[in-house]
């Protein structure tokens, strides 16, 4: 794993959310109701996919448990929110300081990679995790049971 520290602008996201845990996750009936109309969406910014969690504004990192409650989004970048897209709604990504890296093979070895993060680079790092939107972006062509799949992770971080 090789983080970088990306100072990320504000994105206009649009998509679909569903409140879930790790525990009651729903992630593939989001998706699923999401991906027949991602085609529709207008003023596209790239053909990129956003998978984005946001926490409570109470959330602490170090509480985390699979029980903790989260809306996940399937989304997209756009200019603009000029119209109104039927059945999607619009989510603004506040930016900030983020930590990006890349996780490598199927959507099962994921909290590997996450753990790798949590125990291993952040412990050491001069960082702590921010509660902003955390998200992973991929292409068009991602696929979640492809071995060789890569995905960007997004990890909200602020100064110790």
């Amino acid at each position: 794993m090789t983080p970088k520290l990306i100072q990320l602008e504000a994105k206009k996201l649009i998509g679909k959310s569903k409140q879930m845990s790790l525990n009651e996750d729903r992630t593939v009936e989001l998706w699923r109701s999401f991906m027949p109309k991602h085609k529709t969406i207008k003023d596209r910014i790239d053909d990129n996919l956003y998978n984005m969690k946001v926490f409570d504004e109470k959330f602490d990192p170090a509480r985390f448990t699979p029980d903790t409650p989260f809306q996940k989004w399937a989304v997209v970048e756009v200019r603009e929110f000029d119209e109104k897209q039927d059945e999607l709604e619009p989510i603004i990504l506040n930016g900030g300081l983020y930590v990006m890296f890349y996780h490598h093979g199927p959507a099962s070895e994921f909290h590997k990679t996450l753990q790798s993060f949590y125990e291993e680079w952040l412990p050491s790092s001069n960082y702590l995790v921010d509660n902003r939107e955390h998200f992973e972006r991929f292409t068009k062509e991602y696929n979640p049971m492809d071995s060789n799949a890569v995905e960007e992770v997004w990890i909200p971080v602020k100064n110790k």
